[in-house]
């Protein structure tokens, strides 16, 4: 996965991996910064199973919506990469994006990336054309300097 980020590096998109999040063992796999805004990227490699939305409630109770990945809930990695939007956030004034990709995943041939809880669920390739069609005002070099410096490397 790096290396396919690393092929859209360009003066307008900068990409940094495997950072350090600061006073935990935790990190960050990716952070790509576009001119639209950061955006925090965590890899996944569930190799022949598929991802889905499953949402519950609606009508009369409120809607939930779960990540599921081989028909199982996994609601720490949606919690882990909203974690990882909250620290970005604090740290740029940018806007600030968070996606998980799955490499290897069991993907329908038509279809198949969603957004649960506000986080983009795809794969690589269709990450690098969302990644692309970045069109913003943000501050790229500066804000990459920001989270150089708050985000070690790992």
């Amino acid at each position: 996965m790096g290396a396919r980020l690393d092929r859209l590096a360009t003066e307008s998109t900068r990409v940094l991996h495997d950072r350090r999040v600061p006073r935990s063992r935790a990190n960050i796999d990716h952070l790509v910064v576009t001119p639209a805004g950061v955006w925090v990227i965590d890899s996944k490699r569930y190799q022949g199973r598929r991802p889905s939305l499953q949402v519950e409630g609606g009508l009369f109770r409120p809607r939930v919506e779960h990540l599921t990945v081989g028909g199982r809930k996994k609601p720490t990695l949606v919690a882990g990469v909203q974690r990882q939007l909250e620290l970005v956030r604090a740290t740029v004034s940018a806007p600030v994006f968070g996606a998980l990709c799955f490499v290897d995943a069991d993907w329908p041939l038509f279809g198949g990336s969603f957004t649960v809880n506000g986080i983009h669920v795809l794969w690589p390739r269709n990450l690098e054309a969302l990644l692309r069609k970045s069109a913003g005002s943000t501050p790229v070099e500066a804000t990459t300097q920001l989270l150089e410096r708050r985000f070690m490397p790992a």
